[in-house]
């Protein structure tokens, strides 16, 4: 198994050179792989003290980032190393105050993990969620490196509890302790005699919380909203905004903001959504040149700021579930007290089920169905009062994972 996994590797790794001049986020990552060891070798001393936090995308870094800023906090005299597999999160992230130094992860060949750790030689390393290196791991735990896998998330359809598995499935004992999001998933690692596992729940109910104490102040979005009633849509995609451009060119739009922050940046879609809007709308690229008051709707053509603008929303829109490119976090819009309405398709985010069994989310399939419930929230205060409230007692319910890791990690 492991001959063909390696073999597997050194394909992938051809047929993304192959594919890279014709895609520009596979060249950016073919690039920055080439990199990563120049860039660790400027970075590192021999004598220095390191811990390792590795990443999949910029998901799992905002998964992580409470238990990071945690350690980085404790172990103030080491350089911390951040690694990412794909460029969405590494482009996003390589300034990320939290590390010393950001790279891109070297494919999983064994000489590209002996060559690594050698170079970064971590005290202690963490990986986030599920994205399971086998060589980096059997080369920590032949080392004898400390490792941990935090925010854990298994299913079981997953290779790591199939008969072909085999190689990710002993990866995974490369980890001193697995700190999972759910009790499910701890018994699927006992599943396969793995027992050193805590579940802790999900960090990102830490993440968001921490969002209360940052001042979310946007004055250009206090200007656009004018007191009114106001609809975040965060991280739309194409079939989520015309939802949106339906109901706004309707009459049961009148007196409601819009803010609709687009998952790709991308100014052809830009376009497409103002032209198909009726109703007035600013880009946040025209805000200093145009009067953003006056508009209906509000278009985010920037990144980095929608966590603040969600504490603006009376209603908010979580994108990526009406298709099938994934929900995106509908943890942000929850901790500042909101009904959220969401796509059909989210079976594999349990967070929404059981914020939608607590009545704080609806789920809809349809133009129809969006209306609806988009009116009944609009019109009825009591409603959305009830329904936010019961999204922020959630968050507040589930936060605490970061101190469950902490206090192990203490203890060893």
């Amino acid at each position: 198994m492991g001959f063909l996994y390696n073999i597997g590797i050194h394909l992938a790794h051809f047929g993304l050179k192959c594919t890279a001049p014709f895609n520009q986020k596979i060249k950016s990552g073919v690039i920055g792989r080439q990199n990563s060891f120049k860039i660790l070798q400027e970075n590192l001393k021999p004598n220095d003290k390191t811990l390792w936090f590795h990443c999949a995308s910029l998901g799992e870094y905002e998964q992580g980032l409470p238990v990071f800023k945690a350690l980085k906090a404790r172990y103030k005299q080491h350089k911390i190393v951040l690694s990412f597999f794909s460029p969405s999160g590494y482009e996003i992230r390589k300034n990320s105050p939290i590390a010393d130094v950001v790279v891109y992860l070297p494919l999983d060949t064994k000489i590209n993990a002996k060559h690594f750790l050698d170079l970064v030689n971590p005290e202690l390393t963490v990986f986030v969620k599920y994205d399971i290196w086998p060589n980096f791991l059997n080369e920590l735990k032949s080392r004898k490196l400390r490792a941990i896998l935090i925010s854990a998330a298994f299913r079981e359809n997953q290779s790591f509890f199939k008969f072909y598995g085999t190689q990710l499935r002993d990866a995974l004992f490369a980890f001193e302790h697995i700190f999972t999001q759910n009790e499910n998933s701890k018994k699927l690692l006992e599943s396969i005699n793995y027992k050193n596992v805590t579940v802790s729940g999900d960090t990102r109910f830490d993440r968001v919380s921490s969002q209360l104490e940052t001042d979310n102040t946007l004055g250009f979005i206090e200007t656009f909203k004018q007191n009114e009633l106001c609809v975040v849509a965060g991280s739309t995609w194409p079939e989520d905004e015309i939802l949106f451009i339906n109901f706004i060119n309707s009459e049961v739009s009148k007196n409601v903001k819009f803010i609709i922050a687009p998952h790709n940046i991308k100014s052809a879609q830009i376009k497409n959504i103002q032209e198909k809007l009726m109703a007035e709308s600013v880009l946040f690229s025209e805000k200093d040149t145009k009067q953003p008051k006056t508009a209906q709707v509000f278009i985010v053509d920037t990144i980095g700021i929608l966590s603040k603008i969600y504490s603006y929303a009376d209603i908010a829109y979580v994108g990526g579930a009406i298709g099938t490119t994934g929900l995106h976090n509908t943890l942000e819009p929850a901790v500042f007290g909101v009904p959220i309405i969401i796509g059909n398709n989210h079976s594999k985010f349990p967070e929404a089920q059981e914020m939608i069994d607590n009545g704080g989310m609806f789920s809809i399939s349809n133009q129809i169905q969006f209306d609806t419930i988009l009116i009944e929230l609009i019109q009825n205060s009591e409603k959305r009062t009830f329904s936010g409230n019961n999204n922020l007692e959630y968050i507040k319910k589930n936060k605490g994972a970061v101190t469950k890791i902490m206090t192990y990690l203490e203890l060893k």
